[in-house]
């Protein structure tokens, strides 16, 4: 496991205003630690995001029923190794936590390399890799490695120890809600049950506590509930919880936002929500190369939320999306392979998203019999014949034709395709100037 590098303060980089920074010194400081379904890794992990904001953390015991599931049995690690016929410890899990099996049995017991070769997991076609692998719904015990160093072990008797226990306890998530003006509410979700993978998920981890942490010093119309949950089985916990106060308007799951693929977005199950169209609109105006999917019941938690159940407005935001990059589920899921910069770029996409449900509302024109004089009050070029003028009047122009009472801004900014951020500016300029509600 690759160590992080030396970073400066997460505080110190975002009181200079360097929030990728901050977002990638933040997913390298819970990238080492060994996360699951459920045990301490995800508390100590919650542990780390709650010295940036006020973090509630729930605990659901084990056999609480979640639909038709139940919450799992905990379990905890201690430590792992293999030794080779000489006594060499040949996989280790302090050397990367990516070695066991997550969810693995304890186990302590001398074996033949052909028996160990029956609890090993590598990736033929990626041989210097270690894999990412679980078994969650199995009892059985495993060690993951790179196929190169399985090729490499010699004939012999090996030692394998597995400091583990799985037993009754509680499955963990954490929320956090930013209480707006409004009783309605924008989710924003991230799975927190992996282990040492930066980009899946790390990265989101990170990026949703920052944003938390940004909007709590600002006066919002919409609340925004942020969910630190286990992969299905949080998702499925929370809900169960909440089923009688959903009051869910938008929602993203966030994952695999550090790299420098994408950007990707999969629509929620309606396809036509409005997170679905500011996303569109936000991605399309990014100036990036972004990758648009219909939805699929395969994925992240978007599929929970997205249920026939439920149905609701939920998308699933990522750089590359999963399962399409090499490094996917891999020992190179490492700190090298995100960056500040595509944080940043991550962070700037969802917050401009977050802008447009703010800002966006239906004006009207008082106006509406014909064009209003602009050059009058200011906010028409003098000179005739000048394009220039006719460009920066445009965006006032596609206000006032579609303020009848049936648009919104974010209408608009389809109907016309400009930014929503220029048309938004226009409004502003029309209701100063009394041509608009």
């Amino acid at each position: 496991m690759n160590a992080p590098r030396q970073l400066r303060p997460v505080d110190d980089l975002i009181a200079e205003g360097d929030l990728g920074g901050a977002c990638y010194a933040l997913a390298a400081e819970i990238y080492p630690l060994c996360r699951s379904i459920t045990g301490n890794g995800v508390r100590q992990t919650l542990d780390i995001l709650a010295r940036h904001i006020p973090l509630e953390r729930v605990e659901v015991p084990t056999g609480t029923p979640m639909f038709d599931w139940t919450a799992p049995r905990e379990w905890n690690i201690r430590d792992a190794w293999v030794k080779d016929p000489s006594g060499r410890k040949v996989i280790d899990f302090k050397a990367s936590n990516l070695h066991v099996l997550n969810y693995s049995v304890p186990v302590h017991k001398k074996v033949s390399l052909a028996e160990l070769k029956e609890h090993c997991f590598t990736l033929p076609d990626q041989p210097d890799l270690i894999p990412y692998r679980t078994s969650y719904h199995a009892e059985r015990w495993g060690f993951c490695l790179s196929h190169r160093a399985l090729s490499a072990l010699p004939e012999g008797t090996y030692e394998v120890f597995i400091d583990s226990d799985l037993s009754d306890g509680s499955l963990t998530y954490g929320e956090y809600l930013h209480e707006g003006q409004s009783g309605r509410e924008f989710l924003l979700s991230a799975h927190i049950c992996h282990p040492s993978l930066a980009n899946d998920n790390c990265s989101g981890l990170a990026l949703l506590t920052l944003l938390a942490r940004t909007l709590r010093s600002r006066k919002t119309r919409y609340s925004y509930r942020f969910l630190f949950a286990p992969g299905t089985v949080g998702a499925l916990a929370w809900l169960s919880a909440n089923e009688d106060r959903l009051a869910i308007d938008h929602g993203l799951v966030v994952s695999c936002v550090g790299d420098s693929g994408g950007p990707t977005y999969k629509s929620s199950r309606r396809g036509d929500a409005f997170i679905d169209r500011a996303m569109r609109h936000v991605l399309e105006h990014s100036g990036l190369d972004p990758v648009l999917l219909d939805f699929s019941p395969y994925g992240y938690d978007e599929r929970q939320y997205c249920s026939p159940g439920f149905d609701l407005p939920v998308g699933l935001f990522q750089r590359s999306a999963f399962g399409t990059f090499p490094e996917y589920h891999t020992s190179a899921d490492n700190l090298d392979f995100i960056a500040p910069e595509h944080l940043r770029t991550s962070f700037d996409i969802i917050m401009k998203v977050i802008e447009i449900v703010e800002a966006d509302y239906t004006p009207v024109n008082l106006s509406p019999k014909g064009e209003p004089q602009l050059g009058r009050r200011g906010l028409y070029s003098s000179i005739g014949g000048d394009s220039g003028g006719v460009t920066s009047v445009m965006p006032l122009l596609w206000v006032l034709n579609l303020a009848d009472g049936k648009h919104t801004l974010l209408d608009m900014a389809e109907r016309s395709g400009m930014p929503f951020g220029e048309l938004l500016r226009a409004a502003q300029l029309l209701r100063e100037a009394d041509l608009l509600t």
